[in-house]
C-alpha cells in the first residue's frame, strides 16, 4: 500500500481550495519528520491522476489554479445541475418571509425594530436569513446600546429576480394597525437557535398569497410578497405542533 499516495489523496479531498504542491510537501514534511522530495510527491499524483481516470469513479484530480483539486467529471454536470437547481428552490418559511419582507423594505434596519413590527422574538428567522445570505449587517445604529442594522444583499435580488430594490412591490405603510402585527401571539414563539430544523409555518389566513409562497428566479415572474396599500393587514401565523 502506498501510505504517501494515501497521505496525499487525503490532503487534496479535505482542502476546500486546489491545494498547492508546495502546501502538501510541507504538510508531509511535518508529519513524518523528514524532508521529502518533490518527484516522490509528483509520482504520487501522477498515480492519483491515473487512478481516478476509471469509469467507476464519478470525480477527476484536476489541476487547477497552481493546485490539485478532487472534482466530478463534466458527465454527471446534469444531475448536479438539477441537484443545485432544487435546493435552491427550498421554501422560506412564513416567519422567515415576513422577517425578510420588513428588512426589504425597511432597511437598514435593527432587529429590536423588526420584533416590533412583527411582534414576536426574531432571532431564528434572522439567523436562518443570515445562513442562507439573503441578509447582511450593514452596520450599527446610533442609538443606545448600537444594535446592528440590517439589508438585503445581492444574493437576495438574485434570488428573486430583480435587477434593484426599486423593483420591489410598493411597499405598504408600516403605520397604525400594523404594529398589531403578532398581537396576542406571546404564546407562539419562533423556535430557539438550537432548534435543528426550521419548522414548517402554516399559510397565514389574511396574508396574501404571494408573501406565503417563495419565488423563484427562474420562472421569469415577479413573485415577491404584495404589500400594496390595498392588501389586509398580515397576522402572526399559528405554529405548526
Amino acid at each position: 500500500m502506498d501510505f504517501l499516495q494515501n497521505h496525499i489523496e487525503a490532503l487534496i479531498f479535505c482542502s476546500p481550495t486546489p491545494i498547492k504542491l508546495a502546501d502538501i510537501k510541507a504538510c508531509l514534511s511535518e508529519m513524518f519528520n523528514a524532508d521529502v522530495p518533490d518527484d516522490d510527491i509528483e509520482g504520487a499524483i501522477y498515480r492519483l491522476q491515473e487512478k481516478f481516470e476509471g469509469d467507476e469513479f464519478s470525480f477527476q484530480l484536476f489541476q487547477a489554479a497552481g493546485g490539485y483539486q478532487f472534482l466530478t467529471k463534466p458527465a454527471y454536470q446534469t444531475s448536479i445541475g438539477i441537484m443545485l437547481k432544487q435546493q435552491s428552490k427550498k421554501r422560506l418559511s412564513t416567519s422567515a418571509m415576513e422577517t425578510l419582507s420588513i428588512i426589504a423594505y425597511k432597511q437598514p434596519i435593527s432587529k429590536t425594530d423588526i420584533e416590533n413590527i412583527r411582534g414576536v422574538n426574531c432571532d431564528y428567522a434572522v439567523q436562518k436569513l443570515l445562513d442562507r445570505n439573503l441578509i447582511e449587517i450593514t452596520g450599527k445604529a446610533d442609538t443606545i446600546g448600537r444594535p446592528m442594522l440590517y439589508g438585503t444583499t445581492t444574493k437576495f435580488m438574485e434570488y428573486f429576480g430583480i435587477n434593484d430594490l426599486a423593483e420591489l412591490p410598493a411597499p405598504k405603510e408600516f403605520t397604525g394597525d400594523v404594529s398589531t402585527i403578532g398581537e396576542n401571539a406571546e404564546s407562539k414563539e419562533e423556535p430557539t437557535a438550537s432548534t435543528t430544523e426550521e419548522p414548517e409555518a402554516a399559510a397565514p389566513e389574511n396574508t396574501d398569497e404571494a408573501s406565503a409562497a417563495e419565488p423563484t428566479a427562474t420562472n421569469g415572474q415577479d413573485n415577491t410578497p404584495d404589500m400594496d396599500a390595498d392588501s389586509k393587514d398580515l397576522k402572526e401565523p399559528d405554529a405548526q405542533a
